[in-house]
């Protein structure tokens, strides 16, 4: 009776973990359709603009009708968390790394758009996730959240272009730059602050005490709040070049979110997670470090196969600030000694060669005249006349 006992407990032990093995092999598939769904979306439907306020209505309505009343077996499978970190934050990383390795600059403010409101909705989650219990609420939840963010970048809605031309650029841009400065300022003081390790300890110590839920909360924060203000003022400029460094972060950043909402659940109690979350992300946004460029092109390039298309951007800007620093003479001199070393089949090509034939155009260059105070003018005749210094 006891062998019979054990091996019916077996069996339904088995059953269990095949019937569990099975849902997440489901809720899997339904996560990576959804994600090509979003991803055919956003590559075959040309954007509009978001300006149809129809579209929105519809948009909306849709959304609303599937999370409400979509069977719950279904929902279970679709509205996950692996389907919204897929659609709300792989699929923006991947077109985030490829916008700022093209040439073109519209597309890096684009994804810069989705980025600066995507922080503030990881900073939404942070909370509302430990406040919900309930599956069916979480359900709700995961589903209004998976919209949202596809509705930021879907080409028939732009909300994140909406959002930025109706709401960030006349109210928050102007009111953030100085919160911006004022930061700036913080954090230069909070540097020199923890230059003296006494107080890096310190500080230390005190985090370490925390509960697990605050230290989320905080590393999050930490990792959102000054990068999107930074993030609207730089959308408010001209400048592409602060652009690219904030899409850099954000597209770096994103991945680091993703490890941090997988691993939590197994690494989150363990002593230093949250902190090394904290150093990794301060390293990867200050200046001063430019962590989020090193590993960008180290790593996510790389991985995204975009190295051929990096390349031939870093070449488009080296070609512009040529133009820039330089006057059309002596640029086009530049322009065709690069030209020659890449094109490598012939002699002209050698670095040597190019070196001699670069330095020859500097005897022709006119130096300005200077007056000096006495004797004779530097590049010019004697002087007509003479000075008596008293």
């Amino acid at each position: 009776a006891s062998c019979a006992k054990k091996k019916c407990q077996a069996t339904q032990s088995q059953q269990v973990q095949t019937a569990a093995m099975s849902e997440a092999i489901i809720s899997l598939g339904c996560s990576l359709g959804v994600l090509l769904a979003a991803s055919l979306g956003y590559s075959l439907i040309q954007p509009n603009g978001g300006q149809c306020i129809k579209i929105h209505l519809v948009y909306f309505a849709s959304a609303i009708c599937l999370v409400a009343f979509l069977p719950t077996s279904i929902a279970n499978h679709v509205f996950t968390e692996l389907t919204v970190s897929l659609v709300g934050a792989m699929y923006p990383v991947y077109r985030a790394t490829k916008a700022v390795c093209t040439p073109e600059e519209e597309d890096d403010k684009e994804w810069l758009q989705y980025w600066m409101l995507g922080g503030v909705l990881f900073m939404i989650t942070t909370w509302v996730d430990d406040v919900i219990k309930q599956n069916s609420v979480d359900t709700i939840w995961l589903g209004s959240l998976l919209f949202l963010f596809y509705w930021l970048y879907f080409p028939l809605t732009c909300g994140a272009l909406v959002v930025y031309e109706n709401v960030t650029e006349p109210y928050l841009g102007p009111k953030l730059k100085p919160l911006q400065r004022k930061m700036n300022n913080v954090i230069i003081s909070l540097q020199q602050m923890f230059s003296n390790a006494f107080h890096l300890y310190l500080v230390w110590i005190i985090f370490m005490f925390l509960p697990a839920g605050l230290k989320r909360i905080i590393a999050i924060a930490i990792g959102t709040i000054y990068p999107t203000i930074c993030s609207i003022s730089a959308v408010a400029t001209e400048e592409i070049e602060d652009d690219t460094y904030w899409l850099t972060y954000w597209s770096v950043y994103g991945c680091l979110f993703l490890i941090m909402n997988v691993s939590e659940d197994f690494l989150g109690r363990i002593p230093g997670f949250y902190t090394l979350i904290i150093f990794t992300t301060i390293y990867l946004m200050l200046p001063m470090f430019r962590g989020a460029e090193k590993i960008f092109r180290k790593v996510l390039v790389p991985v995204a196969g975009l190295q051929e298309l990096l390349m031939l951007r870093d070449a488009i800007l080296i070609k512009k600030q040529t133009l820039k620093d330089l006057d059309p003479e002596r640029a086009a001199v530049l322009q065709k000694s690069i030209a020659k070393f890449f094109d490598g089949s012939s002699s002209d090509s050698d670095p040597s060669v190019l070196k001699d034939e670069l330095m020859q155009g500097w005897g022709k260059i006119q130096l300005p005249k200077i007056k000096l105070p006495f004797g004779k003018a530097e590049g010019g005749d004697e002087p007509t006349e003479k000075t008596n210094l008293v």
